[in-house]
């Protein structure tokens, strides 16, 4: 059995996600996540809008997804590479060049995956910035005005 690890905080879980995660898992016949904790992200300075529960159930229903642990640390990839006998280990094309996960290629094979153009969490969270606010009053998603600040 062919094991795939990849990372990340899977906020606002959107079609770049899913696409990721099912071609990382066409590389093999098990795909583990290791989410990022809502205590990781504030150390690398990320603040999720689901919390990490949250992010780890909807995760937990997608099909191309087996098991989902979680990620504190930048130092635990080795360690979960040989916990969870992983044949590879899935990152973003974006750390592509970088050395940054170098080291992990004595373990295991590194594959980069494309994101998906066009579709990031930061542009959904910059594009709803922009939005105009309903009726001059910023909404709080699944309020109306009625109960706004009760």
């Amino acid at each position: 059995m062919k094991r795939i690890l990849t990372y990340g905080t899977f906020d606002l879980l959107h079609y770049g996600h899913i696409r990721l995660l099912k071609r990382a898992k066409a590389l093999g016949d098990y795909l583990i996540v290791a989410l990022s904790t809502d205590e990781f992200n504030a150390i690398k300075g990320k603040k999720a809008y689901h919390n990490y529960e949250t992010r780890k159930l909807m995760l937990e229903a997608i099909r191309y997804v087996d098991l989902v642990i979680p990620e504190e640390n930048w130092e635990q990839k080795i360690n979960d590479v040989k916990e969870y006998k992983a044949d590879v280990v899935v990152m973003g094309s974006d750390w592509a060049g970088s050395d940054r996960f170098n080291y992990l290629t004595d373990y295991c094979e590194v594959v980069y995956l494309d994101r998906t153009e066009g579709i990031s969490t930061t542009k959904i969270k910059e594009e709803l910035k922009l939005q105009e606010p309903i009726n001059g009053i910023d909404q709080i998603p699944g309020q109306d005005e009625t109960n706004l600040g009760k």
